[in-house]
């Protein structure tokens, strides 16, 4: 599983100004604009194809209902976490009730101490990919998630949810 976060990963929040190849979307009217990168959608088509991507983000069930259509996603399991505002070191034991068994990776701009602590305790393949919230998700992280994935001796997703994504592109390219 792929456990993705939204802002500081999709949503560029500390940059400056908006980055190349991003646009501001005003998803929440009384707060700053969300930038978001249309190119982030078949990136996670080519994550969706290694993993089963997980929201694991303060968004909720927002994230599917504003970016999943948006990048070109299917509907994502999302991680419960408790009510916001809170710490980044809440989402470790959600994190870690939702991904026990299984193979993880966990792409976030906030990874505490207890974060990198949880993962070195896991009997289960884990990977951390820290983004930076001025930067978010790069092809270079997807890279990794990718390689990493590769190297495990089972597969870390069930296959249905490729046809899925390939439907949204086929979808998208009309």
């Amino acid at each position: 599983m792929l456990l993705l976060d939204v802002d500081g990963v999709l949503n560029p929040y500390a940059a400056v100004s908006c980055p190349a190849g991003f646009g501001e979307y005003a998803f929440f009217p009384a707060e700053e604009p969300v930038r978001l990168c249309e190119d982030h959608g078949s990136w996670l088509a080519d994550l969706g194809g290694m993993f089963e991507l997980i929201w694991a983000t303060g968004w909720g069930v927002n994230a599917n209902r504003l970016l999943a259509p948006f990048l070109g996603l299917a509907q994502l399991p999302v991680v419960q976490f408790p009510p916001a505002p809170f710490r980044p070191e809440d989402k470790v034991p959600a994190i870690a009730e939702f991904a026990a068994g299984r193979p993880a990776v966990w792409i976030d701009d906030m990874l505490t101490p207890q974060a990198y602590a949880w993962a070195d305790r896991r009997a289960e393949p884990t990977l951390l990919i820290a983004a930076d919230p001025a930067e978010g998700l790069t092809r270079s992280m997807v890279d990794e998630a990718l390689s990493w994935a590769a190297t495990l001796d089972a597969p870390v997703r069930p296959r249905r949810r490729l046809t899925i994504h390939r439907r949204l592109r086929r979808l998208r390219a009309r």
